[in-house]
């Protein structure tokens, strides 16, 4: 039976079968089998493809990645044109991108890399329209901006779909689940919270994938397809947010509906420029970019050229950012900013910073 019919057997049964705790075991190992079928095929769509015409090489640039991804025609073209200033080829018709276009974003001090992919279609998640690429850009961002067509908002959910059967997991972390194989002993599960799974329904969906001897340490209650990821093991958490384009042309009834749909999203123009302030203070802060300003001692610090980092960097983490010299002959710092208590403070390498430092590093001869 081909790969594709078995995967469509499955899904039907899965919607036949009531949920309850009688069949939660059942639907368990269904689910589990559903997901690996899905990454046999999505493995052989790759290797299908694989040295047939150029892939996608994309080197990761600047202090963070953000890719759009949106259907054919969705203004992603215009949109990184207006952010950037690259010049990709715009038009009035579906497939105009059809390689990965590069471009930078200088906000606050930091350069952020955008990357504009070919628009995805549904099927995308088994390499259809490129998808394959498309995916394997999306799963190494930073941040991933979903562009919906206002007029459109339907297509969020087929976006969605495709890139949660490619495994791209939006806005949440990995589950707190260790499954640490041993050689016998069967399979035993620990929890130090109340599961909602059931300890034979966690067995079923771990044997699915040939382990028959394991410990299972759960630390926050889980749902199964949760834990289903965790045995797959190549999911990619990835934050994300939506931008509606071409609010310039919809009526203010429509942009309500579909502003109401997506609560937290932003509401842009990119053929007009309009609402693009806001949507670059909402991607260097979904970032969590922070800029820390040097200053040598005994000099004066350098407020025009802010070294960018990660929220939650450490004195360690700016010292390797500048030379890993730094780390091994460093004596202590000084710190002028939100992340002391008193302007000038001495700290250690594993004190954390704040946006504005600014850090004066101190290193013996």
């Amino acid at each position: 039976m081909p790969i594709e019919e078995d995967i469509k057997n499955i899904e039907d049964e899965i919607r036949r079968t009531p949920y309850n705790k009688a069949t939660s075991h059942h639907i368990g190992r269904l689910k589990a089998k559903l997901a690996r079928l899905r990454d046999e095929l999505q493995k052989r769509a790759i290797a299908k493809s694989a040295g047939k015409g150029k892939g996608y090489a994309v080197k990761k640039s600047g202090d963070a990645t953000v890719v759009m991804v949106g259907f054919p025609s969705v203004g992603k073209s215009t949109l990184l044109n207006c952010l950037t200033g690259t010049s990709a080829e715009v038009a009035d018709y579906d497939f105009t991108t059809l390689e990965v276009i590069p471009g930078t974003l200088l906000y606050k001090g930091a350069r952020i890399q955008i990357l504009d992919v070919p628009g995805l279609i549904q099927g995308a998640a088994t390499g259809r329209g490129h998808g394959k690429e498309v995916i394997s850009v999306l799963r190494n961002a930073d941040l991933i901006l979903i562009i919906v067509d206002v007029f459109h908002p339907q297509q969020f959910d087929t976006l969605i779909k495709e890139l949660y059967d490619a495994g791209i997991r939006f806005n949440t972390k990995p589950p707190e689940v260790i499954i640490h194989k041993r050689s016998r002993g069967g399979i035993t599960v620990n929890s130090t919270v109340d599961l909602e799974l059931d300890e034979k329904t966690i067995r079923a969906v771990i044997s699915e994938y040939k382990i028959h001897n394991a410990e299972v340490l759960i630390r926050e209650r889980i749902t199964l397809d949760e834990l289903i990821d965790v045995v797959l093991g190549n999911r990619k958490y990835v934050p994300a947010f939506v931008v509606i384009n071409k609010m310039d042309l919809a009526d203010s009834r429509t942009l309500r509906a579909c502003m109401a749909r997506f609560g937290d999203a932003v509401p842009i123009s990119a053929a007009l420029g309009t609402n693009l302030d806001a949507l670059k203070e909402r991607i260097y802060n979904e970032l969590g970019l922070i800029r820390i300003y040097m200053k040598p001692p005994g000099g004066s610090p350098d407020m025009d050229n802010p070294l960018v980092m990660k929220s939650d960097s450490t004195v360690a983490d700016v010292c390797s950012t500048i030379h890993r010299d730094f780390v091994y002959k460093f004596r202590y710092a000084r710190i002028w900013g939100q992340s002391v208590k008193h302007e000038g403070q001495r700290v250690g390498l594993s004190h954390v910073l704040s946006d504005g430092d600014v850090v004066s590093i101190v290193t013996r001869n």
